[in-house]
């Protein structure tokens, strides 16, 4: 049941000057910096695609691989874990060797797992390739892609335009890959949508040459292994029992209960470094900013319902109204679009609204669509009358996504991006893992066709929860950084 492998999130909103040396001052969005979208965009779409059109293949590779469906989504989650234990690592790495280094790194890993996964003889090549490869390549591209955005788009209003491209392909790739997904496997195989992973990333590589980091790395950085080795282990130990949540709950209960206990261990070793003047992982003053937190609350609830409802729906679909995968795409467009419409008007969006309004709006169109979706799903059997939900869905989603992520990322100064994005990516893989974790528990408690409209109902409170987070954001920003206006070389987000 757990299909989930999201990724990946963006944006800005109350922020006061600070002026970092040696960043050069913004002067709107040049055409340079429309060049060094291209490959950042396409990256997100690529690991979001990744995640969501394996949903449709399950079926195609346990038979070719003569493995079972449950084999596969092993495979799944073994990616799950790799990403999650990895990604804040992922992002301090980035200070060391650097943001294009670590992207480029990240992408020829995932390519070569693409390609060893296309070529599998068997299960276990496969989860090689896919499951450890490209959740290695995923955990070191993502963290370059948000912090190269932020240090290359320094105004608000060019940024958010970055972030809103971003979050469109991001989008299209999560809710299309079930479309683009079964239309490989139907007209070639499940290992020509590897292929197409493997060719995106050559594209990516390519154009990555226009890119130029902004930042110089520091060879000289220290790297907190034992950090590492106790954040990955908490952070794996938690995705277990968020995934063990539909099999056994008091095994959930347990992994849950362990891995808190381990990243209790990993903050109080942080603490220890921190008063013996040495470099943590993660510096414990990333939680001190109120604004930050919030976000970070309001990313995990955005994801949870993302991945959540698209996994209810999908299986709603398939399951109840026995629609293929590719039918299930075409159904699936309605919420595309509205992410694609949504996430594209961030530019003009940031310029007239805050990016708490923003934040706000989405979850309460995003709760309206669930609202409508459920009271028009049970009351017509025409697919069609998904669609006003589905497109709700998708336009709230896509206005929050990006303020979200960029209240994250602007609340810290330059030298701190690297482990704020680690940090925002894997609160967002565990919103992404907790949605479907929620939802596939509910769909497997014998509700029948009733547990469809309960997992929805569950996804909307708890949608509700992230309205009340976004709430208490910073209700005005500072004088003078009015939405639309054009701060200094470099932002922080004021609490």
């Amino acid at each position: 049941m757990h299909r989930a492998r999201a990724q990946c999130t963006l944006e800005l909103a109350h922020i006061e000057v600070i002026p970092v040396a040696g960043t050069r001052t913004p002067q709107g969005t040049s055409s340079a910096q429309r060049r060094v979208l291209a490959p950042l965009a396409l990256a997100q779409f690529i690991c979001s695609f990744a995640g969501s059109n394996m949903n449709v293949m399950i079926n195609d590779i346990s038979e070719d691989l003569d493995t079972t469906v449950q084999g596969v989504q092993i495979a799944i989650t073994i990616f799950l874990l790799v990403m999650a234990a990895l990604m804040i690592p992922g992002g301090k790495l980035t200070d060391r060797y650097g943001r294009k280094r670590c992207l480029l790194v990240g992408l020829v890993v995932y390519g070569i797992g693409a390609l060893l996964s296309a070529a599998a003889p068997g299960l276990g090549v496969l989860i090689l390739g896919n499951s450890i490869l490209e959740g290695i390549g995923t955990a070191l591209l993502i963290p370059p892609v948000y912090i190269l955005t932020t240090l290359i788009f320094t105004d608000l209003t060019s940024r958010a335009r970055a972030f809103g491209v971003i979050m469109a392909l991001g989008g299209i790739g999560a809710a299309a890959g079930p479309l683009i997904g079964g239309l490989i496997t139907s007209w070639l195989s499940w290992r020509a949508a590897f292929v197409f992973q493997a060719l995106v990333i050559v594209v990516i590589i390519v154009l990555s040459r226009n890119l130029e980091d902004p930042l110089p790395p520091d060879p000289t950085r220290s790297f907190d292994t034992t950090g590492a080795v106790l954040s990955a282990t908490g952070l794996v130990l938690l995705v277990m029992g968020i995934l063990a949540a539909d099999n056994n709950v008091w095994l959930m209960i347990g992994l849950l209960v362990l891995g808190s206990l381990v990243l209790l261990w990993f903050f109080r070793s942080v603490r220890a470094k921190e008063r013996a003047g040495k470099e943590p992982l993660l510096s414990t003053s990333l939680f001190r900013d109120r604004t930050s937190n919030l976000g970070l609350v309001t990313q995990n609830v955005q994801w949870l319902l993302l991945m959540g409802s698209s996994f209810t729906i999908a299986a709603y679909l398939q399951v109840v109204r026995g629609y293929d995968a590719v039918q299930t795409g075409v159904i699936f467009t309605a919420a595309t679009l509205g992410l694609l419409v949504s996430s594209l008007a961030a530019e003009r969006l940031a310029k007239r609204r805050s990016q708490r309004t923003l934040i706000m709006t989405g979850f309460v169109v995003t709760v309206a669509g669930i609202v409508i979706l459920i009271a028009m799903a049970g009351g017509s059997p025409n697919p069609w009358a998904l669609t006003p939900g589905l497109l709700l869905i998708g336009l709230g989603l896509g206005v929050m996504l990006t303020p979200s992520v960029n209240v994250v990322q602007s609340s810290f100064p330059e030298e701190r991006q690297g482990e704020i994005s680690g940090l925002s990516r894997s609160v967002s893989n565990l919103g992404s893992s907790l949605g479907t974790a929620i939802a596939g528990t509910i769909l497997v408690s014998g509700l029948t066709t009733g547990a469809y409209a309960a997992a929805m109902i569950t996804l909307a409170v708890i949608g509700l929860a992230g309205l009340a987070a976004a709430v208490l954001l910073p209700r005005k920003p500072p004088p003078g950084t009015a939405p639309g206006s054009a701060p200094g070389p470099a932002t922080r987000l004021t609490s």
